[in-house]
């Protein structure tokens, strides 16, 4: 988020410029890992046989179609998917230039000045993830939109000097408080995710919600 911010501020000139920001992510990412594309990155990276034998051990003994998916939540899954989209990482950024670029798991925006550019990378980037990484994009969440208009990005709506935690997170957060019984450990947990933003308003409505319990 922080990383965000920063390149906000570059790109757009410290506001003098107008940010475009190209926002995309993966269609069902975990489920859609191609295990044998997974085992062939890993071969190139681990010389040795005993750790790929257990990585493909770990690999395979799950799937949501024949080849295909790792366990959404496991660790080695966060590791595994991030070794896979190194892939994408290294071409975004040195076959197609992004100089401000950032991705998280399957979240990914790219900053330019330029639209038109931004508008041009969108099929080099479906090609790429199609045919070496068996992936698509979300057909619902691929956006060009400006910074200044709000860039809704990891849970935050991102504008040039603030952000403040989109609607969808909002409602889950009142959610979890209420079916914890607002058990501390949660309340703390939600303040500490709310101090990264613009939030002092729900701030002030999660400690009321919570005064007493």
């Amino acid at each position: 988020m922080k990383r965000f911010r920063a390149f906000g501020y570059t790109v757009s000139k410290n506001d003098i410029k107008t940010a475009w920001v190209l926002k995309c992510d993966i269609r069902k990412f975990f489920a859609s890992i191609d295990q044998n594309i997974l085992l062939e990155i890993l071969r190139t990276y681990i010389p040795d046989k005993d750790i790929l034998w257990l990585l493909e051990q770990v690999i395979h003994s799950f799937e949501t179609k024949p080849g295909k998916g790792l366990p959404l939540g496991n660790l080695t899954s966060q590791l595994l998917v991030n070794i896979y989209m190194n892939e994408f990482d290294q071409f975004v950024k040195h076959r197609l230039k992004a100089k401000h670029y950032i991705r998280y798991a399957d979240d990914f925006v790219i900053f330019s000045q330029d639209r038109g550019w931004l508008l041009s990378l969108m099929p080099l980037i479906r090609d790429f993830l199609q045919t070496r990484l068996n992936l698509e994009l979300h057909p619902d969440k691929v956006s060009i939109t400006t910074l200044a208009s709000g860039v809704d990005f990891l849970g935050w709506v991102h504008s040039p000097d603030h952000r403040v935690l989109r609607t969808a997170t909002k409602k889950k957060m009142f959610r979890g408080i209420r079916r914890t019984g607002g058990k501390t450990e949660t309340v703390q947990s939600y303040l500490g995710l709310l101090s990264h933003g613009n939030t002092q308003r729900l701030q002030d409505e999660v400690r009321k919600m919570t005064a007493g319990q």
